[in-house]
């Protein structure tokens, strides 16, 4: 990185001229831009499991559940509280109201980097900065950009403290940085080009001190909000077997070389002026590019929305180089990135809906064989099918992963009971002992984790479940009487 990449970032170098009328104009315009790209996302009840996880998380927190305790996952709380408070206002049955959220959450990150734009280049790069963007926020598989899950929920945290630190607002800075953490643990990368704006302003000795302590206040308190031994399990110290990487290198490669390729061909505009300037940038926006990298690469699962964090730090980049380019690249990039985001919601409303309509088949199944108030034990990775049943969990543990350390990229080398989240066996023993599920649905379809290389499940279905059926590749258990 040259020495001109590194020099500390420079304050406001245009002076933003009177910003009401400004506003007016552009809040419309990003408001308008961020409903049309999320179209898609409410063209279907759900679009991946993670919704699905957290639209059943949502429901049982809804009916006096814990987090960390009567319903675990390894992430934050915000998120679900997000789903619970949307639910709360209109219902558990649409996803409606958290699409809307999400809308919200994109609509602000925008806002925010206009106005950091702004602030740093003049009212131009204010609006080329918010709609670059939008524009690019869709650039992914569907199901990974159109579902409102951690990722899109991380970026207005992140991008509020890269404002407030650009304003020298060290606490909320702190306290932004804290809420993308609460939002998803890979928030915190931002942390680097905050920090590097504190110490590269002179401001570190009284900065540092208040950055830490309104990072942390957030934490603390969603810590003593829950219960803080299952927190610090549940998001730091049980994780470390999804964080690092087993399975199959060929399989994490392809996928990571394939999500960042779809990602290249949407941001094709914005990565053609960055490599046409590339030292037009100030060191904080390459930091932070690099920090949410790292953020990716976490366990090298390579996850299409983790991707998701990369947007924000290259709509900056793109914003810093365009403004040294002759005007028709801005213009250039506007339209190769609006040609893009067409081809992106066409793909979002024609996507195929396979795996969906294999959920809401078992779902139903489930339901007919089933009363309303009957626990329920889906042996998969489709948490979605409990919401889609109306049916409660017969367990804390919603997907099979916690129990047996499956994931995306794993190639049953290192899955199975021994593998599991520390103690999760006995307590899903306990569970089952204390609320029998009136119906276990086998959804595991030839993947390493099927119940017969469990001993535990194994036993359990043979001696106390008989099969009455199948659907679309899933048995169905029913209790014994």
């Amino acid at each position: 990185m040259s020495a001109q990449l590194l020099a500390p970032t420079p304050t406001v170098t245009t002076a933003p001229r009177a910003g009401h009328g400004y506003w007016r104009r552009l809040l419309p315009a990003l408001a308008v831009l961020a409903c049309l790209t999320r179209v898609p996302s409410f063209a279907r009840p759900l679009w991946s499991p993670d919704e699905g996880y957290l639209a059943v998380q949502a429901r049982i927190l809804a009916h006096g559940g814990q987090l960390y305790e009567t319903v675990v996952d390894r992430k934050p709380p915000l998120v679900p509280w997000l789903y619970e408070a949307a639910f709360a206002l209109t219902g558990s049955g649409s996803l409606t109201s958290v699409r809307v959220l999400a809308i919200l959450a994109q609509l602000l990150t925008a806002v925010l980097l206009a106005s950091l734009a702004r602030r740093r280049w003049g009212d131009r790069a204010g609006r080329t900065a918010g709609v670059l963007y939008l524009l690019v926020s869709v650039g992914l598989n569907p199901e990974d950009a159109q579902a409102a899950t951690f990722e899109v929920f991380i970026l207005p945290g992140t991008a509020a403290a890269m404002w407030c630190a650009d304003r020298r607002r060290w606490t909320a800075a702190g306290v932004a940085v804290g809420c993308a953490v609460l939002a998803k643990q890979t928030g915190g990368a931002v942390l680097l080009p905050v920090i590097w704006l504190c110490v590269t302003s002179g401001a570190a000795r009284t900065g540092l001190p208040r950055l830490a302590a309104g990072a942390a206040l957030p934490v603390l308190a969603a810590a003593l909000l829950t219960d803080p031994h299952g927190f610090l399990f549940w998001t730091v110290t049980g994780s470390t077997a999804y964080a690092t990487f087993s399975g199959s290198p060929l399989h994490a490669l392809t996928r990571a070389l394939g999500n960042a390729g779809i990602l290249a061909a949407a941001c094709a505009g914005l990565l053609a002026a960055v490599a046409r300037a590339p030292r037009a940038a100030p060191a904080d926006l390459w930091l932070w590019l690099a920090a949410s990298t790292g953020a990716v690469l976490t366990g090298l699962h390579f996850f299409g929305h983790y991707y998701l964090q990369l947007l924000p730090p290259l709509a900056l980049l793109a914003t810093a180089a365009l403004r040294t380019l002759p005007r028709a690249h801005e213009r250039t990039a506007v339209l190769v990135s609006a040609c893009a985001c067409a081809l992106f919601l066409a793909w979002g409303l024609a996507a195929p809906r396979a795996e969906l309509a294999h959920a809401q088949r078992v779902a139903d199944a489930a339901a007919r064989r089933t009363a309303p108030g009957d626990p329920v034990l889906i042996w998969g990775m489709h948490p979605e099918t409990y919401w889609l049943a109306g049916r409660a969990p017969a367990s804390r543990y919603l997907t099979a992963g916690l129990l047996t350390n499956y994931s995306g990229g794993r190639d049953g080398s290192r899955v199975g009971e021994r593998y599991a989240v520390d103690g999760a066996w006995p307590v899903l023993r306990r569970e089952l002992a204390t609320r029998a599920p009136a119906l276990i649905v086998d959804d595991s379809r030839g993947k390493p984790y099927a119940p017969a290389r469990m001993p535990t499940l194994r036993r359990l279905l043979t001696d106390r479940y008989r099969s009455v059926g199948t659907v679309d590749g899933a048995v169905l258990y029913a209790r014994l009487p």
